[in-house]
């Protein structure tokens, strides 16, 4: 990306995917691949240099529009605060009935919007009954044919159970958005701390 600065003010943001008039000479789009940066900056185009220290994930922050600037003889494109998705559910309050924001059905202190907790308790929910499904028709025969179950299978499906229950715990426990993803994040060797649920191997 680049952004045309006139007077010292940035005034235009460009993709350099066409050609541009300045002062009524009509530049190429090949200035942006062809040109160097000094050439560019001499008819007032620079190179958005983009600072991403206060960019974080979106899966667990909202993160700022980019806030352009120009100074020191280059633009920079910047993120502002980041800020924590809510990990807990939002309740409706006393003020929302004043507003008369509540909908038909629900009062105060009925959930108004599920937190992260919620969502990703019920992400490992479906994983484990994904797991659980493929063992299924062990149940299923063993119920219709009384046909054993192998002690494996039982073994595996315990383990998803143990291990379910102990991810929504952790989930559960979190203090706050931060807590929630460091049990998400993987290491080197893609192992995170909240652990995955087992699978069947082949």
């Amino acid at each position: 990306m680049f952004a045309l600065v006139e007077s010292g003010s940035i005034t235009k943001l460009l993709s350099g995917n066409r050609g541009i008039t300045i002062d009524g000479i009509q530049h190429p789009r090949a200035i942006f691949t062809v040109w160097t940066e000094a050439e560019r900056n001499a008819i007032g185009i620079y190179t958005v240099e983009m600072d991403k220290s206060k960019l974080k994930s979106d899966e667990w922050y909202i993160n700022t529009d980019v806030t352009y600037t120009f100074g020191s003889g280059k633009v920079t494109g910047s993120y502002g605060d980041a800020t924590a998705k809510a990990h807990a559910d939002t309740l409706f309050t006393e003020q929302d009935k004043t507003d008369d924001l509540i909908p038909d059905g629900k009062d105060v202190g009925d959930v108004a919007t599920r937190g992260l907790k919620y969502r990703l308790i019920q992400q490992v929910k479906k994983q484990a009954e994904s797991e659980l499904s493929k063992t299924d028709w062990y149940i299923t025969r063993k119920a219709e044919k009384d046909t054993a179950i192998p002690s494996s299978i039982t073994t595996h499906r315990n383990a998803v159970r143990t291990k379910q229950a102990e991810m929504e715990t952790a989930i559960t426990n979190a203090s706050d958005t931060p807590a929630l993803e460091t049990l998400y994040t993987r290491n080197s060797e893609n192992v995170r701390p909240i652990g995955d649920i087992p699978q069947l191997e082949d």
